[in-house]
């Protein structure tokens, strides 16, 4: 899954040591999407993913992400955990070459058959308009 959105809060870093022994790390984050009515989002890098993501306030990022959710002592828990973050402006796309088209067919002009008619409406008659 997908959402973006404006980075609008930076939560404390987490980490600690598990039962095993293991040393763990936990980033959450607050981001705000830019829908008609906005919506705030709070989710979370863990382990080596809060090194390689760093984002700050302001930032303008497309998250990829996963729902998980356990039951602890009758209760449910569900994590939004990312994966990914993309910042708005980002090159994440390889450049064309320039021996590649920019379009199909690009060269090939269209035959006279093909080209559009124009057709004009009545004047005043705007009954006939459609609704898109």
């Amino acid at each position: 899954m997908e959402i973006s959105g404006k980075i609008i809060q930076v939560l404390d870093l987490q980490q600690g040591t598990s039962k095993a022994g293991n040393a763990w790390k936990k980033q959450e984050y607050v981001l705000e999407t830019q829908d008609m009515y906005p919506k705030k989002v709070k989710f979370d890098f863990f382990g080596d993913r809060v090194d390689q993501y760093k984002l700050a306030i302001g930032d303008e990022v497309t998250v990829s992400f996963d729902l998980e959710s356990r039951e602890f002592n009758g209760r449910w828990y569900t994590d939004v955990r990312a994966w990914k973050a993309d910042k708005a402006g980002a090159a994440t796309a390889a450049p064309m070459s320039s021996a590649e088209p920019q379009a199909p067919y690009a060269s090939v002009a269209p035959a006279a058959s093909m080209a559009t008619p124009a057709f004009d409406a009545p004047a005043g008659d705007e009954s006939d308009d459609l609704p898109f």
